[in-house]
């Protein structure tokens, strides 16, 4: 049947399964806003009040998700905007298809209003990028986006549609999705050697990252922790991927991990990686990063191999397909004394905070407390972030929700939205502290026009918490451009963006607050008002080995 390029957008984005659409109109796209409008029984399209809004909010959908998240945008500024998200996407290896329209092709080139190479500007940060110029091949385009999105490691794939081919009329026939066909990159002896390793290690240890999540392969990595005795640690991309209440979870590794991760790390003879890439904030200094271990890598991207730490075995391929043949064929092992040794520095190193005031971990543990660690937790970038990776418990994949390697302010938000249209069922709270909140905050008026009940922690401490931690520890105290003191009412900003609004000043405030917040089923701004000067331990400096990991008590102790 002929239909116009609007219209075969839509059909390729049903026969996808898509029913959800973030994005913002513009001169370029109408013509697919047009045939939106035609098929608004078919799309749920939520409009947001940013394109990076839009962009955030179909990351957080595909991370709660599962599935691949599509966001809109014109051509030129609108393009360009969704530039942040999309990178955010690309460096957590998230599916995501981003469409945009360009001017028509004969303007193409000419410096035309709104005109901008944005598959030029993209492509460093897409997995694949796509400029369509003939409505007899949009169809085939498109198909072949959400394939790369969603095939071996994922990551966000653009389409950019010129406006004439969009109008313009071709052929349609519906076609089936299909999953593109990916090497078989491991062997028999690389499986062999893995096992060999296993067998042979006395003080084996986990470290886990978002290939655990991609893969599905919670459940095999559980009875794999278990199989072999090794603890177990995790990236902040891997969080929810172990459970976090196991006997065997020992925390999140790097520059805010558990002393007992880092050091467990530190002191073992095996370091299994499982989907995980090695990031500088995991590793600390390279050359002295789990010095005693062999390196045993598994993961779907042959890329990473080798790429930050050296390996000595590595199984190249499917996270969850690996574990099963490992766990099929690695007998029940016992390591009672290595076990018992992790444990000692479990309880000699809990996670601590100053019990007698009101702070952000304070906060989030009783959030955890009230939603029994059921909730999706999303979060912008910072000091919040790094306490909602400690305080609150990840038992199931897919509900931590944050930028890793890109570390966007002004996340958190937007895929707090996202999450929530994805998972209806769950409670979903962002938390953001007050510098980055005010970076996107405006989406507060998608989550109202919607009625989306969202809950936004906001921890203001009017500072830029992370960078002043820095400079108070690093720069002399030097304070450069990280104080917030103005004028900014939060609660007349969520009220006058049409959301409700609560304010904890004090720590006997919490409890009812989150009650509150909870039971209102509306989209909630809670602000929480903490000292400036409160920091995140354990830190490891930028740089230096993860096993000179120091927390509060110890800066007191070399003073």
């Amino acid at each position: 049947m002929q239909l116009t390029g609007a219209q075969i957008v839509m059909e390729c984005l049903k026969e996808q399964g898509v029913d959800t659409i973030f994005g913002y109109p513009g001169g370029t796209i109408l013509n697919i806003y047009d045939a939106l409008y035609e098929y608004k029984d078919t799309f749920k399209h939520y409009l947001t009040s940013h394109e990076q809004g839009a962009a955030h909010a179909a990351d957080g959908y595909a991370r709660a998700t599962g599935k691949v998240g599509v966001c809109m945008a014109t051509s030129g500024p609108g393009a360009t905007n969704l530039v942040t998200g999309i990178a955010t996407a690309f460096m957590d290896s998230i599916p995501m298809v981003a469409i945009t329209c360009n001017v028509n092709l004969p303007a193409l080139g000419k410096d035309s209003f709104q005109e901008v190479d944005i598959a030029g500007v993209s492509m460093p940060i897409t997995k694949h990028g796509f400029i369509v110029k003939d409505v007899n091949k949009l169809a085939d385009t498109i198909r072949k986006a959400f394939a790369i999105a969603k095939s071996g490691r994922p990551g966000p794939v653009l389409v950019d549609i010129t406006k004439d081919v969009t109008a313009n009329k071709a052929e349609y026939r519906k076609k089936e999705p299909y999953l593109l066909d990916m090497p078989v990159r491991y062997t028999e002896k690389d499986i062999e050697r893995a096992i060999k390793l296993i067998e042979k290690s006395e003080r084996p240890y986990i470290y886990t990252g978002g290939g655990t999540i991609i893969s599905g392969a919670s459940s095999e990595l559980l009875d794999f922790a278990h199989r072999i005795e090794a603890p177990v640690c995790d990236s902040l991309m891997g969080k929810g991927g172990f459970d976090g209440t196991d006997e065997l979870y020992t925390g999140m590794i790097g520059m805010h991990g558990t002393k007992t991760a880092n050091l467990g790390v530190s002191q073992c003879d095996l370091l299994i990686a499982v989907g995980a890439r090695f990031s500088d904030r995991v590793i600390g200094k390279a050359s002295r990063f789990a010095a005693k271990a062999k390196i045993l890598h598994i993961d779907i991207d042959p890329a990473e191999i080798d790429k930050n730490i050296k390996t000595d075995a590595s199984i190249v391929g499917d996270v969850k397909e690996i574990l099963t043949i490992l766990n099929s064929r690695i007998g029940q092992k016992k390591h009672t004394e290595w076990l018992a040794n992790i444990n000692g520095l479990k309880e000699k190193y809990p996670l601590s905070y100053d019990s007698d005031r009101l702070t952000c971990p304070y906060v989030i543990e009783e959030f955890y407390r009230q939603t029994k660690g059921e909730a999706i937790i999303t979060t912008d970038v910072g000091q919040h972030q790094m306490w909602a990776a400690q305080y609150y418990k990840y038992k199931d994949p897919r509900t931590f929700i944050s930028s890793g390697g890109l570390g966007t302010m002004g996340y958190g938000l937007g895929a707090c939205i996202g999450a929530k249209v994805g998972r209806p069922d769950k409670v979903v709270i962002n938390v953001a502290g007050d510098g980055c909140f005010r970076m996107n905050m405006n989406e507060l008026a998608t989550a109202s026009r919607y009625d989306i009940p969202i809950i936004q922690v906001l921890i203001n401490n009017e500072v830029l918490g992370m960078v002043r931690q820095w400079q108070t520890l690093f720069y002399g105290g030097r304070y450069s451009n990280t104080v917030l003191t103005d004028k900014v009412d939060y609660q007349m900003v969520a009220k006058g963006l049409g959301c409700e609004a609560i304010k904890i000043t004090r720590k006997d405030e919490v409890c009812a607050a989150v009650k509150k917040a909870l039971e209102l089923k509306k989209p909630v701004l809670v602000e929480c008002v903490i000292d400036q000067d409160d920091k995140v331990f354990p830190m490891v400096p930028a740089g230096a080995p993860i096993e000179e990991v120091f927390d509060e008590t110890d800066l007191k102790n070399s003073k």
